[in-house]
C-alpha cells in the first residue's frame, strides 16, 4: 500500500466507526493504534513511533488549562442545584411579565446570565424547562416557541464565557483561554440579543403566540419587586465579576478563575442555606463524569493524531483545504458547511478534538487569526445542541417537558434558532472586529511594546551588516522554534 493512501484510509475508517455508533474515545484510540501497527508492519513507519505515546498522554495530564473544566462545571452545578436558576426565572418573569413575550425574554435573559455563571448547557436547559415551560404553556404560549426559546437559551452557555467549549478550543488551537473569552463575549451577547429580537418579531406579527401574564399572575409589584430583583441579581453578578473580571484583567488564569468561581458558588449556596452533603455529592459525581468524558476523548484523539501525523495526514488535509477556490473565504465557507453537517452526528467535544487540530494549521497558513477562527467555529458548533434529531438540548428538554408538548414541537421550535445561529456565523465573518477587539486591548497593555533606550557613552556603533543580521534573542527564539518543530515532527 502506498504511504500516501494511509491518511485518507485512516480518516475514512474513523468515519465508519463513528457512524456505526462506537464510543468516540475508543474509536479514535483503536484506529490510531491499528494503523500505527499496520504502518510499522509494512515498513512505512518506525517502531519508535509508538514510544512517544506515553509522554503525550502524560502531557495531557500535566495540562493546567484543562483544570478549568472541572472547576467551571462544579461551579455551575452547585449554582443550579442550589436554586439560583429558579430564583432568577421567577424574579425576571415577574419583571417582564406585563409585556407580550415577557416570559420568553426572561428565559433568554436568565439563559445568558446562567451561561456567564455556569457554562453548562444541561443545567441551564433542564432548569428552565422544569420551571418556565409549564408556566408558558399555562398562559397560552405556543409550544413550539416555548420549547425553542428554552433549548436555544440553554446553548448560550457554549459561547458566553466561561464556556467549556472555548476552553477546549483554546487548548486545541494553542491560544490563550483569556483571549478566547474576550473575543467571544461580544458575539455571545449579540446572539442573546438576536434571540430577543426574534421573540419581539413574533410578538408583533403573531401576538397570540406570546401573551403577557394576566394581572393575577403578577404577584410582585413596586418596591417588593425591586427588592426581589436586587436580592436575586446581585450575587450572580458579583460572582461573574469575580471570575471573568479577574481573567480579563490578567489577574488570574482561567484555572484560577474557575477555582475562585467554585469557591464563590459554595459560598452562595451556603448563604442560601441550601448547601448539604447530597447536593455536594451530586455535583461532584456529575463533574467527575463530564471531566472523565472529556479526558478520555482527548487521550483517544491524541493516539489518533500521533499516527495520523506520522503518515502525513496533516499535510493531506492541508493540501486538500488550502487549494480550495476562493482562498481564505472559500476555506471558511467549506469549513463551516463541514462543521454544520458533522454537528448532526457528533457533539462539540468530538468535533473539537478530531477536526480542529487538522483545520488550525490551514487557517494559520491562510493568515486567519486563530482566536477569531475559534470563536466562529464555536458559534457554528453551538448548533450541534439544536440540530434535530440528535441535539442534546432537545433531549434534555424532552426529558423534562410535559406530555402535551410533542417531540415534533420541540424539533420545529428549534429550527428558527438554528437559523439565527447561522446568521451569527455570517455576521462574525462580515464584521471580524466583533471578535478581534481583543487585539486592541492586548496592544494597549502588551509589555513587549514598551521600548527602553539606555544611552551608552563612547560606545562604538556596531557594523552595519550586523544590524541587519537579526542576531538578537527574538531571532534566536524563532530559530529554536523551527528546530523544535522539525525535531518533534514524526516521519
Amino acid at each position: 500500500m502506498p504511504h500516501e493512501m494511509l491518511a485518507p484510509l485512516m480518516f475514512g475508517v474513523l468515519v465508519i466507526f463513528l457512524l456505526l455508533g462506537y464510543p468516540v474515545a475508543f474509536s479514535l484510540a483503536a484506529n490510531g493504534i491499528f494503523f500505527g501497527l499496520l504502518g510499522i508492519e509494512m515498513g512505512l513507519l518506525k517502531p519508535e513511533l509508538l514510544q512517544a505515546l506515553p509522554e503525550r498522554v502524560f502531557g495531557i495530564m500535566r495540562n493546567d488549562t484543562l483544570l478549568a473544566i472541572p472547576f467551571f462545571t462544579f461551579m455551575g452545578l452547585i449554582l443550579e442545584r442550589s436554586g439560583m436558576a429558579e430564583d432568577l426565572l421567577v424574579t425576571i418573569g415577574q419583571l417582564f411579565g406585563a409585556i407580550r413575550g415577557g416570559i420568553a425574554y426572561a428565559v433568554v435573559f436568565v439563559g445568558a446570565l446562567l451561561a456567564a455563571t455556569t457554562g453548562v448547557v444541561a443545567a441551564s436547559v433542564i432548569s428552565m424547562g422544569l420551571i418556565s415551560l409549564p408556566i408558558m404553556l399555562r398562559y397560552g404560549y405556543s409550544p413550539r416557541l416555548a420549547a425553542g426559546v428554552i433549548a436555544a437559551s440553554g446553548t448560550l452557555a457554549q459561547i458566553i464565557p466561561p464556556s467549556l467549549v472555548l476552553i477546549v478550543l483554546a487548548d486545541q488551537l494553542g491560544k490563550s483561554v483569556g483571549d478566547m473569552y474576550r473575543g467571544a463575549l461580544v458575539p455571545g451577547l449579540t446572539l442573546a440579543a438576536c434571540y430577543m429580537a426574534y421573540v419581539l418579531l413574533v410578538s408583533l406579527f403573531k401576538p397570540q403566540a406570546v401573551p403577557a401574564l394576566p394581572p393575577h399572575a403578577r404577584t410582585l409589584r413596586g418596591s417588593a419587586l425591586a427588592a426581589r430583583v436586587a436580592g436575586t441579581l446581585v450575587p450572580p453578578l458579583v460572582l461573574i465579576g469575580l471570575v471573568l473580571g479577574t481573567i480579563f484583567m490578567g489577574v488570574a488564569t482561567p484555572t484560577e478563575g474557575g477555582a475562585m468561581g467554585a469557591t464563590g458558588a459554595l459560598g452562595l449556596a451556603l448563604a442560601k442555606r441550601r448547601l448539604n452533603f447530597t447536593l455536594l455529592k451530586q455535583a461532584m459525581d456529575s463533574t467527575t463524569k463530564l471531566t472523565s468524558f472529556v479526558i478520555f476523548i482527548l487521550v483517544g484523539s491524541t493516539v489518533f493524531a500521533l499516527t495520523f501525523r506520522a503518515v502525513d495526514g496533516d499535510l493531506w488535509v492541508e493540501n486538500l483545504l488550502a487549494t480550495l477556490p476562493g482562498g481564505a473565504m472559500g476555506f471558511l465557507i467549506v469549513v463551516n458547511m463541514l462543521i454544520f453537517v458533522l454537528a448532526f452526528f457528533l457533539d462539540f467535544f468530538e468535533i473539537a478534538f478530531i477536526l480542529i487540530p487538522l483545520l488550525a494549521p490551514v487557517a494559520a497558513k491562510l493568515g486567519i487569526d486563530l482566536v477569531w477562527f475559534g470563536v466562529m467555529l464555536g458559534v457554528n458548533m453551538q448548533t450541534s445542541f439544536l440540530h434535530p434529531p440528535f441535539g442534546f438540548s432537545l433531549f434534555y428538554l424532552r426529558s423534562v417537558a410535559p406530555r402535551e408538548v410533542r417531540t415534533v414541537d420541540i424539533y420545529w421550535g428549534a429550527v428558527p434558532f438554528v437559523i439565527i445561529q447561522l446568521i451569527m456565523v455570517a455576521l462574525i465573518i462580515a464584521f471580524p472586529q466583533m471578535v478581534l477587539h481583543y487585539k486592541a486591548e492586548e496592544t494597549r497593555s502588551d509589555p513587549a511594546a514598551i521600548e527602553m533606550q539606555i544611552p551608552v557613552p563612547d560606545a562604538p556603533a556596531p557594523p552595519e551588516g550586523l544590524q541587519r543580521e537579526g542576531t538578537g534573542p527574538a531571532s534566536g527564539g524563532d530559530a529554536a522554534t523551527e528546530i523544535e518543530r522539525a525535531l518533534l515532527r514524526p516521519r
